[in-house]
């Protein structure tokens, strides 16, 4: 089948399949690698873009709601109970913790099945290519929690130091999407490989630090269950609905053995099969049906549940002075755009890592305070960190100005970038910038 690789017909940044035949053979580190078949990435990049405009449509609605004269409406939806099952088996939460323990499980299986496709046949499968991307999304992680620390020492918020870790790669996306044309090919690689690497470290923190009162009879289960999807597969069973049952009790389990229930999702995503069974190829199959439905269902009524926060004179005077909000501010935009950008060029100039084929440290510098744009996954670990109240509503906040402004400065410095003239020599052979 025909591979993804930059288009030479003078349309910057565009995707075309060539057959092996008919294309030059290129040197293996420089050859993108996504995957098989150039469509499932190109569905990929188009519904995180077009879920990121309903994500933001999503966002704004909860936020006019939560300010309007209906804003008691809004808290009370959200905490309305629902009882679902019978028995030792029944589930009792309020509307927003159904969305953030239950449907968010969607998101994190499609983010495992995004991880285990670039495992097994796309930019993670091979170490030298990916440690680069890596690297940065390591040190976009660790620089923003740091900081994090820095500011909230001394208080009682430290434990929400994974906030400023994530990036929402909707939005991240959507903003490369707009912002971003007639750049490489190779700039939506670099910046869809670091966050799905910061998917991974996000999971990770998630899985760890948010983890309470574990129950060793319940973890049991749930690797129980696991295993048992994995016999019924190793059977042969290529039905998604065979397995469905099963998938509902590992996330059963999860939850009530004190680990997020989410991180079930995850693990559900990475056992997927990369290769066909049975002649089909069920990873493709299942992220082609979930993917819409996590980026244009699931990711807005998480918006819609938890974006909204008030943003009178009261709460904006407590948000300015609040060590929180300044945190993760600072973490975001000022830790991502540093770590990133700074890791980047130190193992490209160091040539530990290697940049995407046409891609230089200017686009690795742009793309950086993109990353910055943490939304989804900083907001849900804001509510695991903060159960209510005040230090909630200080974090949201913060994380909502700190993602516009890391999309303003990243969308600003995009197209600044893309304006000017492509460099004559790029991604490995780029020459090494002069000093003045």
């Amino acid at each position: 089948p025909p591979w993804p690789v930059p288009c030479t017909t003078g349309v910057p940044g565009s995707l075309v399949g060539v057959s092996e035949r008919d294309e030059p053979e290129l040197p293996v580190s420089r050859t993108p690698r996504l995957l098989s078949n150039p469509r499932p990435l190109t569905s990929f990049l188009r519904t995180e873009a077009g879920g990121a405009a309903v994500l933001l449509a999503a966002t704004v609605v909860a936020l006019l709601w939560s300010n309007s004269p209906l804003a008691d409406g809004y808290e009370r939806l959200w905490h309305l109970r629902l009882r679902l099952g019978a028995g030792a088996w029944a589930v009792t939460e309020d509307l927003r913790h159904w969305i953030n323990d239950g449907l968010m499980t969607i998101f994190f299986f499609v983010v495992g099945l995004e991880i285990k496709r670039e495992l097994a046949v796309g930019e993670l499968q091979d170490p030298r290519t990916t440690a680069l991307p890596i690297g940065a999304a390591a040190a976009g992680m660790l620089l923003p929690a740091a900081l994090y620390l820095a500011v909230t020492a001394g208080t009682d918020a430290t434990s929400g130091w994974g906030i400023p870790v994530a990036t929402d790669i909707a939005f991240a996306l959507g903003v490369l999407a707009l912002f971003g044309r007639g750049l490489p090919a190779g700039v939506k690689v670099l910046l869809l490989t670091i966050a799905i690497a910061d998917d991974v470290g996000a999971i990770l923190v998630i899985a760890v630090a948010y983890s309470q009162h574990l129950s060793g009879g319940w973890l049991a289960g749930t690797v129980a269950s696991l295993a048992l999807i994995t016999v019924v597969r190793r059977l042969g069973v290529t039905r998604p609905s065979a397995y469905l049952p099963l998938a509902v009790a590992a996330w059963f389990a999860t939850l009530q053995s004190g680990v997020h229930a989410t991180i079930a999702g995850v693990a559900l995503g990475l056992m997927t099969p990369a290769q066909p069974v049975g002649g089909r190829h069920v990873l493709e199959e299942l992220e082609h049906r979930l993917h819409p439905i996590s980026s244009y269902l699931v990711l807005p009524l998480f918006a819609l549940a938890n974006a909204g926060v008030s943003l009178g004179l009261p709460a904006l005077r407590a948000a300015w002075t609040s060590r929180v909000t300044l945190a993760i501010v600072a973490g975001l935009v000022v830790g991502k755009s540093i770590g990133i950008a700074g890791a980047a060029w130190a193992l490209h100039r160091s040539g530990a890592g290697r940049l995407p084929l046409g891609v230089d440290l200017r686009h690795a510098g742009a793309l950086a305070p993109v990353a910055g744009i943490g939304f989804t996954v900083s907001l849900f670990i804001a509510d695991l960190t903060f159960a209510s109240g005040g230090r909630l509503e200080e974090a949201k906040i913060g994380v909502l100005a700190a993602s516009l402004l890391s999309g303003l400065i990243g969308a600003a410095l995009l197209r600044l970038v893309a304006r000017r003239a492509p460099p004559e020599r790029a991604g490995d052979d780029a020459a090494p910038p002069t000093t003045s």
